[in-house]
Protein backbone atom coordinates (compact mmCIF):
# COMPACT_ATOMS: atom_id res chain seq x y z
CA UNK A 1 0.00 0.00 0.00
CA UNK A 2 2.65 2.35 1.36
CA UNK A 3 4.43 1.76 -2.02
CA UNK A 4 0.98 2.58 -4.13
CA UNK A 5 0.97 5.78 -2.50
CA UNK A 6 4.60 6.65 -2.98
CA UNK A 7 4.12 5.92 -6.65
CA UNK A 8 0.75 8.38 -7.37
CA UNK A 9 2.81 10.60 -4.96
CA UNK A 10 5.94 10.42 -7.65
CA UNK A 11 3.49 11.13 -10.59
CA UNK A 12 2.13 14.44 -9.13
CA UNK A 13 5.48 15.94 -8.46
CA UNK A 14 6.75 15.34 -11.63
CA UNK A 15 3.20 17.75 -12.45
CA UNK A 16 4.69 20.09 -9.94
CA UNK A 17 8.32 20.49 -11.50
CA UNK A 18 6.86 21.19 -14.78
CA UNK A 19 4.78 24.06 -13.44
CA UNK A 20 7.57 25.61 -11.46
CA UNK A 21 8.77 29.21 -13.07
CA UNK A 22 11.66 28.13 -14.25
CA UNK A 23 13.66 29.50 -17.83
CA UNK A 24 14.12 26.12 -19.25
CA UNK A 25 10.14 25.27 -17.79
CA UNK A 26 9.43 28.21 -20.07
CA UNK A 27 11.30 26.90 -23.38
CA UNK A 28 8.62 26.03 -26.38
CA UNK A 29 8.25 22.54 -25.44
CA UNK A 30 8.16 21.20 -29.20
CA UNK A 31 12.36 22.67 -29.09
CA UNK A 32 12.70 20.35 -25.89
CA UNK A 33 11.54 17.51 -27.56
CA UNK A 34 13.18 17.71 -30.44
CA UNK A 35 16.69 18.37 -28.38
CA UNK A 36 16.02 14.94 -26.10
CA UNK A 37 14.87 13.29 -29.38
CA UNK A 38 18.42 14.52 -31.03
CA UNK A 39 19.99 13.39 -28.05
CA UNK A 40 18.31 9.53 -27.81
CA UNK A 41 19.64 9.02 -31.57
CA UNK A 42 22.75 10.33 -31.23
CA UNK A 43 23.46 8.35 -28.16
CA UNK A 44 21.74 5.01 -29.30
CA UNK A 45 24.01 5.00 -32.97
CA UNK A 46 26.98 4.40 -30.99
CA UNK A 47 28.99 1.24 -31.28
CA UNK A 48 28.20 -1.47 -28.69
CA UNK A 49 32.11 -1.60 -27.66
CA UNK A 50 32.20 2.10 -27.84
CA UNK A 51 32.04 3.30 -24.41
CA UNK A 52 34.51 6.23 -24.07
CA UNK A 53 32.48 7.79 -27.31
CA UNK A 54 29.21 7.84 -24.91
CA UNK A 55 31.19 9.26 -21.67
CA UNK A 56 31.17 12.85 -23.06
CA UNK A 57 27.38 13.19 -23.56
CA UNK A 58 26.56 12.79 -20.16
CA UNK A 59 27.12 16.66 -19.91
CA UNK A 60 23.44 17.01 -21.68
CA UNK A 61 21.66 15.66 -18.64
CA UNK A 62 24.21 17.18 -16.14
CA UNK A 63 23.45 19.98 -17.41
CA UNK A 64 19.77 20.51 -17.78
CA UNK A 65 19.41 18.89 -14.01
CA UNK A 66 21.52 22.32 -13.04
CA UNK A 67 18.83 24.51 -15.34
CA UNK A 68 16.09 22.86 -13.72
CA UNK A 69 17.33 23.00 -10.25
CA UNK A 70 16.95 18.92 -9.89
CA UNK A 71 19.52 17.42 -7.90
CA UNK A 72 21.54 14.29 -9.19
CA UNK A 73 20.11 12.05 -6.55
CA UNK A 74 16.89 12.98 -6.98
CA UNK A 75 17.05 12.56 -10.20
CA UNK A 76 18.43 8.72 -9.64
CA UNK A 77 15.95 8.47 -7.27
CA UNK A 78 13.13 8.85 -9.38
CA UNK A 79 14.73 6.43 -12.29
CA UNK A 80 16.44 3.97 -10.34
CA UNK A 81 13.20 1.23 -10.70
CA UNK A 82 14.42 1.35 -14.33
CA UNK A 83 17.63 0.37 -13.65
CA UNK A 84 17.24 -3.40 -13.01
CA UNK A 85 15.46 -3.65 -16.09
CA UNK A 86 18.95 -2.52 -17.84
CA UNK A 87 21.33 -4.72 -16.06
CA UNK A 88 18.70 -7.61 -17.06
CA UNK A 89 19.01 -6.60 -20.86
CA UNK A 90 22.46 -6.92 -20.46
CA UNK A 91 23.43 -8.99 -18.24
CA UNK A 92 23.75 -12.13 -20.81
CA UNK A 93 25.83 -9.82 -23.28
CA UNK A 94 29.71 -11.27 -21.42
CA UNK A 95 27.76 -15.00 -21.68
CA UNK A 96 27.12 -15.00 -25.27
CA UNK A 97 30.27 -12.74 -26.04
CA UNK A 98 33.70 -14.06 -23.98
CA UNK A 99 36.35 -13.00 -26.84
CA UNK A 100 38.70 -10.26 -25.04
CA UNK A 101 38.64 -6.79 -26.58
CA UNK A 102 40.84 -5.19 -24.31
CA UNK A 103 43.54 -5.46 -22.08
CA UNK A 104 44.47 -4.07 -18.83
CA UNK A 105 48.09 -5.51 -17.98
CA UNK A 106 47.63 -9.08 -18.13
CA UNK A 107 43.83 -8.86 -17.19
CA UNK A 108 41.20 -9.36 -20.62
CA UNK A 109 37.58 -7.76 -20.43
CA UNK A 110 35.52 -9.19 -23.18
CA UNK A 111 33.46 -7.61 -25.58
CA UNK A 112 30.36 -8.76 -23.57
CA UNK A 113 31.28 -7.00 -20.65
CA UNK A 114 32.40 -3.89 -22.41
CA UNK A 115 28.84 -4.23 -24.85
CA UNK A 116 26.59 -4.33 -21.34
CA UNK A 117 28.73 -1.78 -20.04
CA UNK A 118 27.90 0.36 -23.02
CA UNK A 119 24.01 -0.85 -23.30
CA UNK A 120 23.83 0.32 -19.46
CA UNK A 121 25.05 3.85 -20.27
CA UNK A 122 22.66 4.29 -23.36
CA UNK A 123 19.47 3.53 -21.28
CA UNK A 124 21.06 5.66 -18.28
CA UNK A 125 21.61 8.68 -20.56
CA UNK A 126 17.62 8.32 -22.42
CA UNK A 127 15.80 7.42 -19.43
CA UNK A 128 17.58 10.53 -17.92
CA UNK A 129 16.95 12.82 -20.88
CA UNK A 130 13.25 11.31 -20.69
CA UNK A 131 12.83 12.13 -17.16
CA UNK A 132 13.94 15.83 -17.48
CA UNK A 133 11.95 16.43 -20.57
CA UNK A 134 8.59 15.35 -18.30
CA UNK A 135 10.32 17.31 -15.23
CA UNK A 136 10.54 20.67 -17.43
CA UNK A 137 7.51 19.83 -19.79
CA UNK A 138 4.65 18.22 -18.52
CA UNK A 139 2.14 15.81 -20.38
CA UNK A 140 0.32 18.60 -21.72
CA UNK A 141 3.29 20.29 -23.54
CA UNK A 142 5.04 17.05 -24.93
CA UNK A 143 1.43 16.12 -26.35
CA UNK A 144 1.18 19.69 -27.69
CA UNK A 145 4.54 19.21 -29.20
CA UNK A 146 3.84 15.94 -30.46
CA UNK A 147 0.95 17.04 -32.56
CA UNK A 148 2.82 20.08 -34.05
CA UNK A 149 4.73 17.13 -35.08
CA UNK A 150 1.80 15.45 -36.65
CA UNK A 151 1.88 12.21 -34.82
CA UNK A 152 -1.78 10.72 -35.18
CA UNK A 153 -4.41 12.26 -32.62
CA UNK A 154 -5.24 8.79 -31.26
CA UNK A 155 -2.16 7.65 -30.50
CA UNK A 156 -1.45 11.50 -28.37
CA UNK A 157 -4.61 11.15 -26.91
CA UNK A 158 -4.01 7.61 -25.73
CA UNK A 159 -0.69 8.73 -24.06
CA UNK A 160 -2.30 11.88 -22.28
CA UNK A 161 -5.13 9.61 -20.64
CA UNK A 162 -2.94 6.79 -20.14
CA UNK A 163 -0.06 9.58 -18.10
CA UNK A 164 -3.03 11.31 -16.63
CA UNK A 165 -5.44 8.18 -15.02
CA UNK A 166 -2.36 6.04 -13.83
CA UNK A 167 -3.06 7.65 -10.88
CA UNK A 168 -6.95 6.57 -10.97
CA UNK A 169 -5.83 2.66 -11.16
CA UNK A 170 -3.56 2.97 -8.54
CA UNK A 171 -5.63 4.42 -6.36
CA UNK A 172 -8.10 1.31 -7.12
CA UNK A 173 -5.61 -0.76 -6.69
CA UNK A 174 -4.94 0.45 -3.19
CA UNK A 175 -8.77 0.44 -2.23
CA UNK A 176 -8.40 -3.03 -3.39
CA UNK A 177 -5.31 -3.88 -1.76
CA UNK A 178 -7.23 -1.97 1.38
CA UNK A 179 -10.35 -3.75 1.38
CA UNK A 180 -8.43 -7.05 1.26
CA UNK A 181 -5.86 -5.82 4.13
CA UNK A 182 -9.35 -5.41 5.95
CA UNK A 183 -10.63 -8.93 5.92
CA UNK A 184 -7.43 -10.86 6.35
CA UNK A 185 -5.52 -8.64 8.99
CA UNK A 186 -2.17 -9.78 10.32
CA UNK A 187 -1.21 -11.42 6.48
CA UNK A 188 2.30 -10.07 4.50
CA UNK A 189 1.09 -9.41 0.50
CA UNK A 190 -1.77 -11.02 -0.86
CA UNK A 191 -1.74 -14.99 -1.20
CA UNK A 192 -1.28 -16.05 -4.94
CA UNK A 193 -4.61 -17.89 -4.85
CA UNK A 194 -6.25 -15.49 -4.83
CA UNK A 195 -4.96 -12.84 -7.28
CA UNK A 196 -6.70 -13.98 -10.09
CA UNK A 197 -10.03 -12.74 -8.25
CA UNK A 198 -8.28 -9.87 -6.97
CA UNK A 199 -7.29 -8.78 -10.70
CA UNK A 200 -10.46 -9.41 -11.95
CA UNK A 201 -12.37 -6.92 -9.08
CA UNK A 202 -9.40 -4.50 -10.71
CA UNK A 203 -10.76 -4.69 -13.75
CA UNK A 204 -14.21 -4.69 -13.29
CA UNK A 205 -13.74 -1.53 -11.36
CA UNK A 206 -11.23 -0.02 -13.63
CA UNK A 207 -13.48 -0.27 -16.64
CA UNK A 208 -16.74 1.24 -14.67
CA UNK A 209 -14.15 3.94 -13.43
CA UNK A 210 -13.02 4.93 -17.06
CA UNK A 211 -16.50 4.49 -18.37
CA UNK A 212 -17.62 7.19 -15.72
CA UNK A 213 -14.63 9.59 -16.83
CA UNK A 214 -15.28 9.09 -20.59
CA UNK A 215 -19.12 10.38 -19.82
CA UNK A 216 -18.02 13.25 -18.26
CA UNK A 217 -15.63 13.95 -21.38
CA UNK A 218 -18.88 14.02 -23.58
CA UNK A 219 -20.78 16.19 -21.34
CA UNK A 220 -17.53 18.67 -21.18
CA UNK A 221 -17.90 18.36 -24.97
CA UNK A 222 -15.08 16.40 -25.89
CA UNK A 223 -15.07 15.64 -29.34
CA UNK A 224 -12.20 13.49 -30.09
CA UNK A 225 -9.03 15.79 -29.35
CA UNK A 226 -7.80 17.85 -26.49
CA UNK A 227 -6.61 21.62 -26.20
CA UNK A 228 -3.39 20.72 -24.56
CA UNK A 229 -1.73 24.02 -23.55
CA UNK A 230 -2.33 27.62 -25.28
CA UNK A 231 -0.44 27.64 -28.86
CA UNK A 232 2.58 29.60 -28.22
CA UNK A 233 4.95 30.53 -30.97
CA UNK A 234 8.73 29.70 -30.19
CA UNK A 235 10.67 32.91 -28.95
CA UNK A 236 14.47 34.07 -29.67
CA UNK A 237 15.52 32.37 -26.70
CA UNK A 238 13.92 28.93 -27.75
CA UNK A 239 16.12 29.06 -30.51
CA UNK A 240 19.03 29.71 -29.23
CA UNK A 241 18.39 26.91 -27.02
CA UNK A 242 18.17 24.70 -29.75
CA UNK A 243 20.90 26.02 -31.70
CA UNK A 244 23.31 25.32 -28.67
CA UNK A 245 22.30 22.09 -27.66
CA UNK A 246 22.67 20.76 -31.42
CA UNK A 247 25.30 22.45 -31.86
CA UNK A 248 27.18 20.86 -28.81
CA UNK A 249 25.87 17.70 -29.99
CA UNK A 250 27.14 18.09 -33.29
CA UNK A 251 30.84 18.84 -31.87
CA UNK A 252 30.64 15.89 -29.35
CA UNK A 253 29.73 13.79 -31.97
CA UNK A 254 31.94 14.88 -34.88
CA UNK A 255 35.06 15.24 -32.26
CA UNK A 256 34.03 11.55 -30.72
CA UNK A 257 34.76 10.28 -34.03
CA UNK A 258 37.82 12.08 -35.30
CA UNK A 259 39.66 11.10 -31.94
CA UNK A 260 38.43 7.76 -31.49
Amino acid sequence: MAKITDAIFAVHELEEMAERKLEVNRVHPLVKLVVTLTYMIIVVSFHKYNILGLLPFILYPLLLLKLSDIPVMTCLQKIKGLLPLLLFIGIFNPIFDRAPLVYMGSLGISGGVISMITLFLKGMYCIAASFLLISTTGIDGICYALRLLHVPNILVTQLLLTYRYITVLMAEANGVYQAYSLRAPGEKGVKYKIWGSLLGQLLLRSIDRAGNLYESMLLRGFNGEFTYIKRTKARGQDYVYLIVWLGMFAVLYVGIKLLI
